[in-house]
């Protein structure tokens, strides 16, 4: 066991050695964890799982990143085609992340979970929001991959939150693994979940960490998982010390989410609504309208007067006024892209509130 220490204790040098002089730093906190608990199996012992089994507090900030989009992307092209733009994908990220003094934690599918330690460096939530920042910037080249490979451009969204985490080893000297867990760290997935294409969102205690150093735009609440009360979240616009923007998408209107609610509909024609009423199917839904699935055909640009039963929140909306923007024809089925033309403030807070909540998944709050 002594000499499974020692060759532990080497090989753990000799790495720590080589990384930092190729990148110019070694691994530290959670990733320095992570190399150990991969050289002890290795080497089958058992001791660094038990020495580092007590789970500690850790001040952290938290950045997850998504590709938007991806899964669809995956159904279609080859398998050879999807890991030639995810490789150089995850390499460029972790580049970016290593270079701001965070860790990868773990890749989760087209994911990727950082980690920046305040023990470890002094305004982590600063390098979080930077390495975001230069993580969108590097989307553009990326995205020069995917058009030489024939691929449909890739957007990311990304979610940064700060807090107190519980971080640890589990498993054993078979294999254990560096997990940290709380609260934050669910918060951080959760607002990662709300942003759109080529967004950083930040929770407001990243922002109190590095409100001097980043541009946001207003706060927004949002109505999140587990939490009783909205959830401030701030968009990240510039770092305007080290001149940098984070790229706009004008795609970026709003969150869209696939669901599938029953709804009525009425024509409106000369601003008079008709007596007769129509079923129809909503497939996803945004703060600004809907694609629905309906069994007639009608023009572009036809007014509607719509009523949705929100059952997730518990009410029913009835005072939507929409239009069709455009209609696909398939067997005799009609889909349409219908836009809201009016509503109360009532029913658009309605509205927001059930997409914020489909966006996170159909599990109870």
């Amino acid at each position: 066991m002594a000499h499974k220490k020692r060759t532990l204790r080497d090989a753990l040098a000799s790495i720590q050695d080589l990384l930092t002089g190729e990148t110019g730093a070694p691994l530290r906190g959670a990733a320095q964890a992570r190399l150990e608990a991969i050289l002890g199996n290795a080497l089958g012992s058992s001791a660094l799982a038990l020495q580092n089994s007590e789970f500690t507090s850790r001040d952290l900030t938290i950045l997850i990143a998504d590709l938007r989009g991806f899964s669809s992307i995956a159904e279609i092209y080859a398998s050879k085609k999807i890991l030639h733009v995810l490789r150089p994908y995850f390499a460029s990220m972790t580049e970016i992340i290593l270079r701001h003094f965070g860790s990868v934690d773990k890749f989760m599918g087209d994911s990727i979970m950082a980690l920046f330690d305040e023990r470890e460096l002094g305004g982590s939530a600063c390098q979080a929001v930077t390495c975001a920042v230069e993580m969108q910037l590097a989307m553009d080249s990326l995205n020069k991959d995917c058009a030489r490979a024939g691929m449909p451009e890739l957007h990311m969204g990304i979610g940064i939150n700060s807090g107190t985490v519980m971080a640890g080893m589990v498993g054993s000297g078979k294999y254990s693994e560096y997990v940290v867990i709380g609260s934050e760290v669910n918060l951080a997935s959760r607002i990662e979940a709300f942003a759109l294409r080529g967004q950083v969102l930040i929770s407001q205690s990243t922002f109190d960490r590095c409100k001097n150093f980043a541009l946001t735009d207003n706060p927004v609440d949002v109505h999140v998982k587990g939490k009783s009360e909205p959830v401030c979240v701030r968009e990240v616009i510039a770092i305007p010390s080290l001149g940098k923007e984070v790229p706009r998408k004008e795609i970026r209107r709003s969150l869209r989410v696939k669901t599938e609610i029953p709804f009525t509909y009425r024509i409106v024609r000369n601003k008079i609504i008709a007596s007769e009423s129509h079923q129809g199917r909503i497939v996803d839904i945004g703060y600004y309208g809907v694609r629905a699935e309906l069994h007639r055909e009608m023009d572009p640009y036809t007014e509607l007067k719509m009523e949705i039963d929100l059952s997730i929140v518990d009410c029913v909306v009835s005072d939507i006024y929409a239009r069709v923007l455009r209609l696909q024809s398939n067997a005799g089925r009609f889909t349409a892209s219908i836009e809201f033309t009016s509503l109360s403030d009532m029913s658009q807070a309605r509205i927001r509130r059930l997409v914020q909540l489909l966006v996170q998944g159909s599990e109870d709050m």
